[in-house]
């Protein structure tokens, strides 16, 4: 089993930024892809970003390309959204998943493990 646990949302302005975090345990050295999604209220859970922990292989959607980052802490396990210049549209429970597989999935049924999310409200 593979324990993921987000943090680091919260409520900021448009333009500002947030960076979350994603903490795996359990037998996280087994899975090989880590993704970001996100699910906003009546809307179907939307790829963000993904990165495979052996290498430097990421993959962005388009509508966070150019302002959001997606990183890893190989030592502490942990994967990183740096989300910057958000918009309102950002706002969404924002959340972390697991493959044991070594591609860069966009496909959430495609994602082993999950984490509860964390709320980003993106609003003035």
């Amino acid at each position: 089993q593979v324990q993921l646990q987000e943090s680091g949302g919260g409520l900021v302005q448009p333009g500002g930024s947030l960076r979350l975090s994603c903490a795996a345990s359990g037998r996280a050295r087994s899975m090989y892809t880590m993704g970001w999604f996100r699910q906003a209220p009546g809307k179907e859970r939307e790829f963000i970003a993904a990165i495979i922990w052996s290498s430097l292989n990421v993959r962005y959607a388009d509508s966070v390309k150019g302002r959001f980052t997606i990183s890893r802490d190989n030592a502490k396990n942990t994967v990183y959204l740096q989300m910057n210049s958000l918009k309102p549209e950002d706002t969404a429970v924002y959340y972390c998943a697991a493959d044991g597989g070594n591609r860069l999935e966009i496909i959430p049924t495609r994602y082993d493990y999950w984490g509860q999310g964390t709320q980003v409200t993106v609003s003035s």
